[in-house]
């Protein structure tokens, strides 16, 4: 894929101080395009989609909301608690508009681990496959998701 007058348009949107205080992309210097076609590889090796991926966050995004900010039991083997706080953002890809500002954490108790994410990583991620850059404070590693939500083989 090749970096597009646009996808320079949407670099900078994701720059530091442009829509939030650290900006989406971290101490990445990679073009937007590589830091998507990276990440898409690795989901591709994992044998699922980014679509996949976003879907299980937003099930437990879902379920999640039914606690009221305390963690609730979702599925035996998950605890998952979602905050919110008020605000919206909106997406340097543009798009549907603006997104809440909440917090999902998803503790898979087989595992041990944790994740957290918020609404907008499930748009950039079902939307865009961007999981943010290296250096991120908020960066998602695909694996960890798939590893922690027990993301479900998608066969292409």
């Amino acid at each position: 894929m090749k970096q597009t007058v646009e996808f320079d348009k949407i670099q900078q949107q994701m720059q530091k101080g442009v829509i939030t205080l650290h900006g989406f992309l971290g101490d990445d210097k990679r073009k937007l395009v590589d830091i998507l076609e990276c990440d898409n590889l690795t989901v591709r090796k994992h044998h699922t989609t980014h679509q996949a991926i976003a879907d299980r966050m937003e099930y437990f995004r879902q379920r999640g909301l039914s606690g009221l900010g305390e963690f609730i039991t979702v599925d035996e083997d998950f605890e998952v608690k979602v905050e919110t706080v008020r605000g919206m953002l909106p997406s340097p890809f543009g798009g549907k508009g603006m997104y809440g500002k909440a917090n999902t954490t998803v503790r898979n108790k087989k595992l041990d681990r944790t994740i957290v994410f918020t609404d907008l990583h499930i748009h950039f991620i079902g939307d865009h496959g961007f999981y943010e850059g290296k250096g991120s404070p908020f960066r998602l590693e695909p694996e960890d998701l798939i590893a922690i939500l027990e993301v479900p083989v998608v066969e292409e």
